[in-house]
């Protein structure tokens, strides 16, 4: 299966998302990062705000809840049309219950893990998720290097995926760039989300095409 890019808006020009989205429209999809200040130490964006990129978004939404009270409020971004809602298990005080609410409301559900929340407990839910997110560097802030010794877990991730039969999209957001994602593609990601990386560069367009060229390099 080919890989799949999904730009960070964190890295974007916040004044002008509509422009910063049209930079990225040959994406997979859009990584919309939601923080609330207190699940993580950063303060981005709103349900109303996710809901007004979602209408001028050229491509879909992969909305990446950091927020404390995740059970309240991911229903809403699944609600609003986002193509999956990826939310923390450190978070969520039943997460199957979650996962099952975020699908019937016609989206995606995607469990996340912070880089020092081992993967083994929640093999067991692979079968009500769609999407696991391995965290590569500590979640609330962009431009941060890519954790190395998060390629074990991304390894353990891949191959619980793939003994379970399970159609789990393994993701990792992070430290993401032309420098990385060939390794952590190698470790079996196939998700991968880039800010900076992609952002920080002349020409967004090209850099997502670097990226999912050197992707899909590993077989």
């Amino acid at each position: 299966m080919s890989c799949a890019i999904h730009p960070s808006i964190l890295s974007a020009d916040f004044v002008n998302l509509e422009a910063e989205l049209a930079r990225i429209s040959t994406a997979d999809a859009v990584h919309v990062d939601v923080m609330d200040n207190h699940f993580v130490p950063n303060l981005t964006l709103g349900l109303p705000i996710v809901s007004r990129i979602q209408q001028v978004s050229p491509i879909p939404l992969d909305v990446h809840l950091m927020i404390a009270e995740v059970d309240r409020w991911a229903p809403g971004y699944a609600e609003l049309g986002a193509a999956s809602v990826t939310f923390h298990v450190e978070a969520s005080a039943a997460p199957v219950r979650l996962a099952r609410e975020i699908r019937q409301r016609g989206a995606k559900a995607g469990l996340a893990l912070r880089p020092a929340t081992p993967v083994e407990p929640y093999l067991d839910l692979l079968a009500e998720l769609d999407l696991l997110l391995v965290m590569t560097v500590e979640p609330g802030f962009g431009g941060q290097a890519f954790l190395e010794v998060m390629l074990p877990k991304i390894r353990r991730a891949r191959a619980a995926i793939d003994g379970s039969g399970a159609s789990v999209a393994l993701q990792v957001d992070g430290g993401i760039s032309a420098e990385t994602i060939e390794r952590a593609a190698e470790a079996g990601a196939d998700v991968f989300v880039a800010g900076s990386a992609v952002y920080n560069t002349p020409d967004p367009a090209v850099a997502i095409s670097h990226l999912r060229a050197l992707g899909n390099r590993v077989s």
